[in-house]
């Protein structure tokens, strides 16, 4: 704990906390809001839950999003995405009927697709600059800080909407970003011009690890003949092969990367389809579409907690047992929403909130701690696109099952076969982190 409060006297830290404090307040908001928004236009459950589709589908493309963060100079490029969002957000304020619904879900695409460049910007740009030390507690105040936000934001966003409406949300939403804009022009980093014609997978460019060249069974082609001069045609080429598939080559050859990273997708395609659920559970109970900022305030509260203690449940459990336990937690809870209780739906919000977080946590730990500077962009949307990429998909299906079968079975189901998830991580060997310990890095959530 004091490593995690120490972070708060380094200034680009605090300047980072505090951009992911301003910003996740009105990603928050509307991401709740949306939902509510589309849900009373329409009267349709999975018209609402489309709107969280909506938001995760850009996740495909993370590997091509994510080396804008390798490619383009970091720092602007984390202002030029909040500007961007800050200039979108306000089309919303056009929708007024279930005809313009469209536009709703249009926005929230391309806002979703600015968030996956967003990450990986941020979590490369935060391991080149956070004291190597600190890292821990850096990343442990960012999950409670991001997650602390489903306490304050889907409340007062589900205020905000009840007298101005979705626009008056969207607007919100809009001035958080010019803050964080701000924010993020404040930050003294300094950092080469990345070349947007050279591929970063040559000697020493960092898209191999310190110390290590490829061999040409590893990477065919990577090399220009001794003495000749590759064009730029060749080297464009040469950048978008390695662009595309450097990240996804580097964590699936990773022993410690790739069980977690397996396990983190997994679970979040059951994730996507117990969140596909969540209107349904309200009409359940017998609220109105505007309760689920209750349940999302105490999803956030559980994820908060997590958020504060991660690092050291990691270092006592290690990040495969850490990432099991969670896994079983929310499989339980998820399960549990079939009984029809308020008390009990709200302490399975909870449940869910400390619970779905850990594998997040421990997967994108270890990326960040094992993937060298140049490539992590690339990695971390990768990353982003195998673990989340599920989580479209069960948004997906869980958005037409929950109109043709009923809430409760489903979730009984669910929970049942989420558990299975968690049972080859509680097999597996000890975890890197209890390795990591000896070494400085100290790395925790992503």
């Amino acid at each position: 704990m004091t490593k995690t409060w120490a972070v708060l006297h380094d200034r680009n830290a605090r300047l980072f906390l505090t951009a992911v404090t301003v910003s996740g307040f009105g990603t928050s908001a509307l991401w709740l809001v949306s939902g509510v928004w589309v849900k009373d236009l329409t009267g349709s459950d999975g018209l609402a839950a489309l709107c969280m589709l909506a938001m995760w589908a850009p996740t495909l493309a993370g590997p091509l999003l994510g080396a804008l963060a390798d490619r383009v100079p970091r720092k602007p490029l984390l202002i030029g995405g909040s500007l961007l969002l800050t200039a979108l957000l306000p089309v919303l304020l056009a929708v007024d009927g279930p005809d313009r619904v469209w536009l709703v879900l249009t926005v929230l695409f391309v806002y979703g697709a600015a968030g996956v460049v967003h990450d990986a910007a941020e979590s490369a740009l935060v391991a080149g600059t956070v004291v190597p030390s600190l890292l821990g507690g850096f990343n442990g105040l960012r999950m409670a800080i991001t997650e602390g936000m489903k306490l304050l934001a889907p409340l007062a966003g589900a205020g905000l909407y009840a007298v101005q409406g979705g626009p008056g949300v969207a607007l919100l939403d809009a001035i958080t970003f010019v803050l964080a804009a701000l924010l993020y022009a404040r930050l003294r980093i300094r950092q080469s011009r990345p070349d947007p014609l050279a591929p970063p997978t040559s000697t020493g460019s960092g898209d191999e690890p310190p110390g290590r060249t490829a061999t040409a069974a590893e990477a065919p082609g990577r090399r220009p003949t001794p003495g000749l001069s590759p064009t730029s045609t060749d080297r464009r080429m040469l950048f978008r092969r390695t662009r595309v598939g450097a990240g996804t080559r580097h964590l699936w050859a990773h022993p410690i990367l790739r069980p977690l990273v397996l396990a983190g997708g997994t679970t979040m395609f059951f994730a996507g389809l117990n969140g596909a659920l969540i209107y349904a559970v309200i009409d359940g109970l017998g609220h109105s579409p505007a309760y689920a900022g209750a349940l999302y305030a105490a999803q956030g509260a559980g994820s908060v907690a997590v958020g504060l203690v991660s690092g050291p449940a990691l270092r006592r459990l290690g990040e495969r047992r850490f990432a099991a336990y969670g896994i079983t937690l929310t499989a339980v809870a998820a399960g549990l929403r079939a009984i029809p209780s308020d008390p009990l739906a709200l302490a399975c919000s909870a449940a869910i909130g400390a619970g779905l977080p850990c594998v997040l946590i421990a997967a994108l730990t270890a990326v960040q701690r094992e993937t060298p500077d140049a490539l992590l962009g690339r990695a971390v949307a990768t990353a982003h696109t195998l673990v989340y990429t599920p989580n479209v998909l069960g948004l997906a299906a869980g958005a037409t099952l929950v109109e043709l079968v009923d809430q409760r079975p489903l979730s009984a189901l669910l929970g049942v076969t989420w558990l299975a998830t968690a049972v080859p991580l509680f097999q597996g060997p000890a975890s890197a982190s209890r390795i990591a310990s000896r070494s400085p890095s100290d790395a925790n959530p992503a």
